[in-house]
C-alpha cells in the first residue's frame, strides 16, 4: 500500500491545523491552549485554520462538564473548532443509557465526571449504582448529551488523518470501523508500515509525544502529567506545542 511519510507530509495549502490531545476534564489547560492558539493566529494571521480536538474530553480530570460546555461554545462561535469522539466520551454516553458497574465509565474516571455535574457516584452496590445513575442522568444537560452523540470519529486534512485511537492497518480510511477509531491499540501502534496518510491520534498516553514515520501521538497523559500537547501543521512545517499546570 502506498503511504505518506511524516517527513514528507503536508497540510492543506493555506490552512494551519492545531490537533489537541486527550483533555480528560482539564478545563484550565484547555483554556490555556486555546489562548495560546488564539495568540498565534492573531500574530501570524494564517489564511485559515482548524483546531481539531482528538477526543476523550471527559473522565479522570476535575471539570469534564466545563470542558464540554467550553467546546460547545467554541464550536458555536466558530465551526473551525472540530471535536472528535474518544472512547471515554462514548463510554459516558453508554453509562447514561445503561449503567454498567464494570464498564469504562464506572471503572476508569467516571466518578470524576459525575462529580463535575454535582453527583457523587458510587457503583459498589446495585442500589447505589441505580441512584447515582438517576441523579447523573438528571444532572447532565440534554445539550451536552446531544453534543457528544453528534461528534464525528475522524477528520482529514492534507496528508494527515485525525482520530482518537488509530486505524486498522490495511483498511482504507473511508472504510474504517468506527470502534477501531476510538479503541484500537496494538495492531495500530505496532504496525511498521506507512498508512495512506499520517495518522494523528491520542488514546495511548506517553511521557513525551511520539513522532513516527506513520503516526503522531499527542496524548501526554494530562491526568497524571499535567501536560496537554498539540501538533501544529502549517503546510510542510510541523511542530509540537504544550501547556502545563502551573
Amino acid at each position: 500500500m502506498t503511504g505518506i511519510h511524516y517527513l514528507d507530509a503536508r497540510g492543506p495549502d493555506g490552512i494551519r491545523i492545531y490537533a489537541i490531545g486527550d483533555i480528560h476534564g482539564h478545563l484550565d489547560l484547555l483554556r490555556d491552549m486555546h489562548e495560546r492558539i488564539a495568540g498565534e493566529i492573531a500574530r501570524d494571521k494564517p489564511a485559515d485554520w482548524r483546531i481539531v480536538h482528538l477526543g476523550d474530553l471527559v473522565d479522570r480530570g476535575p471539570d469534564s462538564a466545563g470542558v464540554i460546555g467550553f467546546l460547545m461554545a467554541a464550536v458555536e462561535r466558530d465551526p473551525r473548532n472540530i471535536v472528535l469522539a474518544g472512547n471515554h466520551d462514548v463510554g459516558f454516553l453508554d453509562f447514561l443509557t445503561e449503567p454498567d458497574p464494570a464498564g469504562l465509565f464506572a471503572c476508569h474516571g467516571g466518578r470524576d465526571t459525575a462529580r463535575s455535574y454535582g453527583v457523587d457516584l458510587h457503583v459498589d452496590y446495585a442500589s447505589s449504582l441505580a441512584r447515582g445513575h438517576r441523579e447523573l442522568a438528571a444532572a447532565v444537560p440534554d445539550g451536552h448529551q446531544r453534543f457528544l452523540r453528534a461528534l464525528p470519529r475522524s477528520a482529514s486534512f492534507g496528508d494527515f488523518f485525525f482520530c482518537h485511537a488509530g486505524i486498522r492497518p490495511g483498511v482504507a480510511l473511508d472504510r474504517q470501523d468506527p470502534e477501531d477509531l476510538i479503541w484500537i491499540r496494538n495492531e495500530f501502534l505496532r504496525h511498521p508500515g506507512l498508512h495512506p496518510k499520517v495518522v494523528v491520534h491520542g488514546h495511548t498516553p506517553q511521557a513525551e509525544p511520539e513522532v513516527l514515520a506513520n503516526r503522531v501521538n499527542v496524548d501526554t497523559g494530562v491526568f497524571h502529567s499535567g501536560v496537554l500537547t498539540a501538533l501544529v501543521i502549517d503546510g510542510s512545517e510541523k511542530r509540537l506545542m504544550s501547556v502545563r499546570m502551573a
